[in-house]
């Protein structure tokens, strides 16, 4: 493949936020080119190797990952610390420890209905499951085909990109979790986020407190002089 088109490979996957499905990349050439460019879906594969290849070899620190059916620019794992720790203070995307458990359950037993999730879990999973549902980490795929015809739970795109994943598969089987669980670097990012949720849920007690010392005193109606 002509390096032109490697570097205008790299430069699409680059420029886009989402991951890149190699049928867009292919499209992308073959308009702008005006012709039937002959570049098939292998040779985006190869080109990212290739491209990765040089990456290691002039030690960068980031290199092209195969995720969520596409192709995206990402840090290497040796980074991943320093990363996340930057990570930690954008709470907003954080997961509660509720959702976290909901989701891995969807994820590993999916599709799944909501009473299945409730008598695994052993609590009701209403609000959870809005949640993921509002995030797009899981969606909606059918009904089974059982009494009541519940609805059937799954998880996106989105799940796998907030993953990492290229697809669901590459879920960590159960004997490779414990394992992570137990790594050194796990325990101690783990740590700074919850006390990093600890300190949040502090602020917010005294955001509240604050406010509620600050409203003034209402008279009662029925006071006379």
């Amino acid at each position: 493949m002509d390096n032109i088109y490697i570097s205008v490979i790299e430069a699409l996957i680059f420029a886009s936020d989402d991951p890149l499905p190699a049928k867009e990349i292919t499209n992308a050439i073959r308009e702008i080119d005006n012709s039937d460019n002959e570049i098939s879906e292998e040779d985006i594969e190869e080109a990212v190797v290739e491209l990765n290849a040089k990456y290691d070899q002039n030690g960068n620190a980031f290199t092209i990952l195969k995720i969520a059916h596409g192709y995206i620019f990402a840090t290497k794992p040796d980074h991943a610390k320093y990363v996340g720790f930057l990570s930690t203070e954008k709470s907003k995307r954080r997961l509660s420890q509720a959702a976290l458990e909901t989701l891995a359950i969807i994820a590993y037993k999916q599709p799944i209905t909501k009473p299945e999730l409730e008598m695994i879990r052993g609590v009701n999973s209403d609000y959870t499951l809005n949640t993921l549902l509002e995030k797009n980490l899981v969606t909606i795929e059918g009904r089974a085909e059982t009494v009541g015809r519940p609805l059937l739970y799954i998880t996106t795109d989105e799940f796998l990109k907030y993953f990492g994943l290229h697809k669901i598969s590459d879920l960590p089987k159960p004997r490779e979790i414990e394992e992570i669980m137990k790594d050194e670097d796990f325990l101690e990012q783990k740590r700074r986020i919850m006390m990093n949720q600890v300190e949040e849920n502090l602020e917010n007690e005294i955001e509240n407190n604050t406010e509620i010392e600050s409203q003034p005193e209402q008279e009662d109606a029925g006071t006379t002089e």
